[in-house]
């Protein structure tokens, strides 16, 4: 029966029409019933994937096809997710490439693809948008080749199937200028191309965990591939980690296949389904769940280390609870517990301040993503400044250290190397990639990038591609200069007035608009100076019996610079931290008051 069974995993850079495509495969199997409402985009299921065009939670989902059943696996395309990219592929026989036919082979697209070909998975390349006015399949089949070659795909992994499609027009051919039509051929290809599990059935069970995720009824649910045998509700299990040593043991309360989006309970599961198991309360991802009497363990990639860590305290300024309703301690650990019960890359711990926790990961995306759901949930919180992770090794403390692949216009090659220079980047490999780029690749620790992509996008004008991915811990760099500006520092609490902003702004940049709360101690601007600057934003015009000569209606001021979650992030320096509401997003001091300020900066120095 498995032979009726096809695994395969979408591999595609953010907007080259990955979850369109599954769509119109949903619907052109007979998922979705004709008069069924279904949301664009079904695969990205939470309102952050959705608004970034990122895929943050890899998903399992199912098709039938004439009998075949195709569990399709989304893939998270972004390194700082990258520990569940291996994980993921291992539930898979075949991978589908998705490619826009304008913009080609992505760089970011290439983590996944290297780890997809180096499992000996054999591709499949679509090639999407092939109507688009200004498409070049031609080329951009060139582009692929080339990057299978790169990335040391074997000839069989080369000789890959083509076909062109249109995903939001629902058609797929092996013809480029075929402009309608059905997906039936990509189905084909997929029954024909990909090849069945072949697992035996008649060995005692054994799956490897690969997902893990939480259900307020059922507790921890796990979600991976049976490599052998058959499962069955009820039935006793265990679970393995790596090395073999049992963790718990228990059984199967509940066992869910997927059909479509959904997860339906089923009786039954054999080898080469993907399935969810719910029962055990401590097996995580990397864990093998099988039979008693099994005893070796299924080979799992270790989860990445975290290289990252952030202090979440509650929120002190004066205008705490105003906008948010989730503000105690108690509930935002029970929170934070919730996330690293179900986020494998994550670790959190009680700090040594009061009221905060050390919430440890893989990236700052990844944790500015967690900070972003919070706050859409109703939390206020302050965050410090990104901190990375020593460790002490034989020769010292060691610090995290990434692979930083660069690709750039010719022109800004120079700058790119000289900042990383100055973030203590070692400079590995530099080649000319065509058209007219440059491809640059650095080792460089991770204490040294943080904050720099978006000063990166503003030197390469929006053009360059950065990729990022752990490498090593290695010796200690030694220290790496941050900010070069100060900060404007408001001196009183209340609304910014137009005239006193007129007057600061002769001295850096401001990141407020008249009419905005204040209080003091906020930031409300970039000193074009060194030093901080404290500033009165509140003070206003003077009014006298006489008519001034100028009116006030002339102040004309610059548009604040307004910072997203992650760009305040990374701007901070290790005396601020961020304030995140539901409405905003305010940078201040972590000490409020100056004397107190310089107390501290005083016994820094000592």
């Amino acid at each position: 029966m498995s032979s009726a069974l096809r695994n395969i995993a979408i591999i595609a850079h953010v907007d080259h029409g990955k979850t369109t495509l599954v769509d119109q495969l949903f619907r052109q199997s007979g998922t979705f019933r004709d008069n069924q409402r279904v949301e664009e985009r079904a695969m990205d299921s939470n309102d952050l994937e959705k608004e970034r065009g990122i895929t943050i939670l890899a998903k399992p989902t199912s098709v039938v096809w004439n009998d075949l059943r195709i569990n399709i696996v989304d893939t998270p395309g972004h390194a700082d997710f990258g520990a569940e990219v291996e994980r993921i592929l291992s539930m898979v026989d075949g991978v589908i490439l998705l490619v826009d036919s304008s913009e080609g082979a992505m760089p970011q697209t290439k983590f996944v693809t290297g780890k997809a070909l180096g499992l000996g998975l054999k591709p499949i390349v679509v090639v999407n948008k092939i109507d688009r006015p200004d498409g070049r399949h031609v080329e951009v089949l060139d582009e692929v080749f080339d990057l299978f070659v790169a990335l040391e795909a074997d000839d069989e992994q080369l000789d890959f199937p083509v076909l062109y499609a249109s995903g939001r027009n629902g058609y797929a051919s092996s013809d480029p200028d075929a402009r309608e039509g059905t997906l039936e051929p990509l189905f084909e290809l997929i029954r024909d191309h990909v090849p069945a599990p072949g697992l035996d059935e008649n060995a005692e069970f054994a799956m490897l965990a690969t997902l893990l995720d939480r259900d307020n009824f059922l507790g921890r649910i796990l979600t991976g591939r049976i490599e052998s045998g058959k499962l069955e509700v009820g039935m006793p299990i265990k679970a393995l980690d790596v090395n073999g040593k049992q963790i718990e043991a228990g059984r199967a309360t509940k066992v869910f296949a997927y059909d479509g989006l959904e997860r339906v309970p089923v009786e039954t599961a054999k080898a080469g389904d993907i399935v969810a198991i719910a029962g055990l309360t401590i097996a995580t991802v990397s864990n093998t769940l099988c039979a008693p009497e099994v005893s070796e363990p299924i080979a799992a990639s270790e989860i990445d280390p975290p290289t990252l860590s952030m202090t979440f305290s509650v929120n002190d300024s004066p205008y705490a609870g105003r906008e948010g309703d989730k503000v105690q301690s108690r509930v935002i650990r029970d929170r934070l517990e919730r996330e690293a019960e179900t986020n494998v890359a994550i670790r959190i711990t009680e700090s040594a301040e009061r009221d905060a926790f050390e919430v440890a990961g893989r990236g700052e995306l990844q944790l500015g993503v967690l900070i972003e759901n919070m706050r859409r949930e109703g939390f206020e919180l302050s965050i410090s400044r990104p901190r990375v992770l020593f460790r002490d090794g034989p020769d010292g403390r060691e610090e995290p250290y990434e692979t930083v692949v660069v690709d750039v216009d010719d022109e800004f090659s120079g700058t790119v190397v000289d900042k990383m220079a100055q973030r203590k980047a070692e400079l590995t490999d530099m080649r000319p990639s065509g058209g007219g780029k440059t491809r640059i690749i650095f080792s460089a620790p991770s204490r040294g990038l943080i904050g720099y992509h978006g000063e990166f996008l503003s030197d390469t004008r929006g053009t360059g591609i950065m990729n990022r991915l752990f490498e090593k811990y290695g010796p200690h760099k030694g220290k790496i200069e941050g900010r070069q500006n100060g900060v404007l520092i408001s001196m009183e609490q209340g609304e910014a007035q137009a005239y006193a902003l007129n007057m600061i702004e002769e001295r850096g940049v401001l990141f407020v608009k008249p009419g905005e709360k204040l209080y003091e101690g906020m930031i409300i601007g970039e000193n074009a100076k060194p030093q901080d600057m404290e500033v009165n934003p509140l003070k206003s015009k003077q009014l006298t019996n006489f008519r001034a000569s100028g009116k006030d209606e002339g102040i004309r001021l610059t548009p604040p610079r307004r910072m997203t979650l992650e760009q305040a992030i990374a701007y901070i320096q290790n005396d601020e931290l961020v304030e995140v509401t539901p409405q905003s997003i305010r940078l201040r001091k972590r000490y409020l008051d100056p004397h107190e300020r310089k107390r501290h900066a005083r016994k820094n120095e000592d």
